[in-house]
């Protein structure tokens, strides 16, 4: 079955983010945004489950219980991922690499399995990582599952209400067109954000390494 011309440009651009975010998590180098390559070391457990502000939403042991404004814990496995029933906390609590980085993998393998897949599985079915060495894999491997949902499609299938039938968005209301235009932007918005907390994270350890008293304060 040939690719339809309208999904080229956002699967190349779904393939663009995907590489950027996985190198910026295992390096060793990435792609700075224009070409030139950059040094950047493994993401490390520290960073993975770092909270920079107090009252942080992330991922933790089920038998623990759900972190501050969250009262349940989502996922199978040892680990679950806070949350809380609609409505959700305003302002929506500050989360970690580790809940991001869960949150993205889930939806990219429930809207694959709900794609062309089983079309049965739920986030209470979904393995949360409570380590890198367990969430990167989970992470290609999602991303790998989504990606084949997508070339399972056809021209007929991207207009489709509802073709998509993942339970926890707007998927049974929408053209498959804009769910995969959707992921790219949750792929996209949620590399940049776990960019941004790796470059926090090693700016404040260099400030405490150093002993500047305002990275003390980060």
């Amino acid at each position: 079955m040939s690719l339809p011309e309208r999904l080229v440009p956002l699967l190349d651009q779904f393939d663009f983010a995907r590489r950027r975010l996985t190198d910026r998590l295992t390096g060793p180098v990435m792609d700075s945004g224009n070409g030139t390559d950059v040094e950047v070391g493994p993401v490390t457990d520290a960073e993975y489950l770092w909270e920079p502000v107090p009252d942080c939403w992330s991922v933790r042991r089920h038998a623990d219980g759900p972190g501050p404004r969250a009262t349940v814990l989502v996922g199978a496995g040892e680990w679950g991922r806070d949350t809380t029933p609609p409505p959700h906390p305003a302002p929506p609590p500050f989360t970690t690499i580790a809940w991001r980085l869960n949150h993205l993998s889930e939806m990219l393998a429930l809207r694959a399995d709900h794609t062309n897949g089983s079309r049965r599985l739920t986030r209470d079915d979904f393995p949360v990582a409570g380590d890198v060495a367990t969430a990167l894999p989970a992470f290609d491997a999602a991303a790998t599952a989504w990606r084949e949902a997508l070339l399972s499609v056809d021209d007929e299938a991207l207009d489709r209400v509802g073709h998509c039938t993942y339970p926890h968005g707007s998927d049974p209301e929408e053209p498959f067109l804009e769910i995969v235009w959707w992921m790219n932007q949750e792929l996209l918005h949620h590399g940049a954000e776990i960019a941004l907390l790796r470059d926090l994270h090693r700016l404040r350890a260099q400030g405490l390494s150093s002993g500047s008293g305002r990275a003390r304060g980060v």
